[in-house]
């Protein structure tokens, strides 16, 4: 998911000039899903130039709403999204410094649409907003403004993002030297495990993805590496074992990786999930909680594929059970956090919370992480529509997987059989806590006794 964003403001420095008026628009790849716009008071006069440039004069934002007023709506509508703008180091280093003003660390992967037109539209005697909306027929009739702007770049946006879709289905020829490209066309678009071998047979890479055929054919694409051209040149055959469930694919890339330990895999970080979520409490009781890299012998209560997914789902339970900012790691502090300033936190941060209060909600928000000691079945989808795939821990300690029929699931003795045994290690265990920690709606929990 995108947020398109522009603003206006009093000036070129972001340090020391100020936003007048901001568009987001949310934007789901195709079209846009959601938007806001609002003028803001900057807190200082308005130049005659930028009014000549914008519109947007002293009169108009007078009554407008402070950027105080709307941090908390910009902060909710952007989680979980990639910021798109033109030329975006403008607008983003605004917002932040905006943000920092408020005591607030504001932190958002960017996307421009400028350095992506350069890429994909060549040898263009300007790569401004209103050329490229000229040069493709984009219209704005409120250019300088930012609901206009924004709009016109979220037209350019789709426009790259198609020219983009369309490079890539045409640059299959980066094919390693001995690879049949008639093998791409046979690749399923289903969830499992993939194996590059080269010439000699040998395994040099082992991966998993929901759709093997689009992860694939991005390997072959990649060009961004010495060492994703060099498994590409020496890729010279591609096998695949489709297993319908997402668990499944990464208890066994994990199995598969250290079983062959494939050249390429080397360099991978040793699990594919290695940040955790973790709680401690602190010297004065309270509990917090915090995203950072898993170490050895660390048990995480749920574990992420990137730093940045981690914070996104630390602030959706924040948001959830209304838990401090400070408290989570999400704003250094030692005193109050933007939260408590905007009214969203009860003011542990404060000391205006006890602890016992301020626990209890964090307790409610990791129950669902942790299971302990507890013997149960995960029952999850297979890889056709009559099966189901099953993975068994008993006494807290993962013991394998299987697949079985849909009709034979109310049966414990057929479940039981159907499991081939695998070894546990740390990876299973942080693979396990993390695909329950997000997944656990999604599957079926079969309680055992023990």
């Amino acid at each position: 998911m995108y947020a398109i964003i522009d603003v206006e403001t009093t000036g070129l420095n972001a340090r020391s000039e100020r936003i007048t008026e901001i568009a987001i628009l949310i934007h789901d790849g195709e079209k846009i899903i959601d938007q806001y716009e609002t003028l803001i008071n900057p807190g200082k006069r308005i130049s005659n130039a930028i009014t000549g440039l914008t519109g947007i004069d002293n009169k108009m934002v007078v009554n407008a709403p402070f950027f105080h007023d709307v941090g908390k709506k910009i902060v909710e509508m952007t989680t979980d999204k990639i910021i798109v703008g033109h030329n975006i180091a403008f607008d983003y280093s605004f917002i932040r410094q905006e943000f920092r003003r408020l005591f607030y660390e504001y932190k958002r992967k960017t996307i421009c649409t400028k350095k992506l037109a350069r890429k994909l539209l060549p040898n263009r005697k300007s790569y401004g907003l209103g050329n490229l909306c000229r040069d493709l027929e984009i219209s704005n009739k409120a250019r300088h403004r930012a609901g206009g702007d924004a709009r016109a770049t979220a037209q350019l946006f789709e426009c790259l993002l198609t020219l983009e879709h369309n490079v890539q289905k045409v640059s299959l020829k980066n094919y390693g030297s001995g690879l049949d490209p008639s093998i791409i066309d046979f690749l399923p678009a289903k969830t499992g495990v993939y194996y590059f071998l080269n010439k000699e047979g040998d395994i040099i890479y082992i991966g998993k993805s929901k759709n093997i055929r689009e992860r694939i054919i991005s390997h072959l694409n990649s060009n961004i590496t010495k060492r994703a051209i060099d498994m590409r040149d020496q890729m010279a055959d591609i096998h695949y074992e489709i297993t319908g469930s997402e668990l499944i694919a990464l208890l066994m890339e994990s199995y598969e990786i250290k079983k062959h330990k494939p050249f390429f895999n080397r360099s991978q970080r040793r699990a594919s999930f290695p940040y955790g979520l973790f709680d401690f409490p602190d010297e004065d009781g309270y509990i917090n909680l915090i995203v950072r890299r898993i170490k050895a012998k660390d048990s995480p209560l749920i574990s992420y594929a990137s730093a940045k997914e981690g914070k996104g789902h630390l602030n959706f339970i924040l948001e959830k059970y209304n838990l401090c900012q400070r408290f989570c790691g999400l704003h250094k502090t030692s005193g109050p956090c933007f939260h408590y300033q905007i009214h969203k936190c009860n003011g542990a941060c404060a000391g205006l919370e006890k602890p016992g209060e301020y626990n209890h909600r964090v307790e409610k928000a990791i129950e669902k992480y942790l299971y302990q000691d507890d013997s149960f079945f995960i029952i999850d989808k297979g890889r056709e529509k009559d099966e189901r795939a099953v993975v068994k821990i008993t006494n807290g300690h993962y013991c394998g997987y299987g697949y079985m029929n849909i009709n034979e699931t109310a049966y414990a003795e057929a479940i039981i059989d159907c499991i081939k045994s695998y070894p546990e290690n740390r990876d299973t265990h942080v693979i396990l806590k993390g695909f329950l920690g997000r997944h656990k709606d999604d599957v079926t929990i079969l309680k055992l006794g023990k």
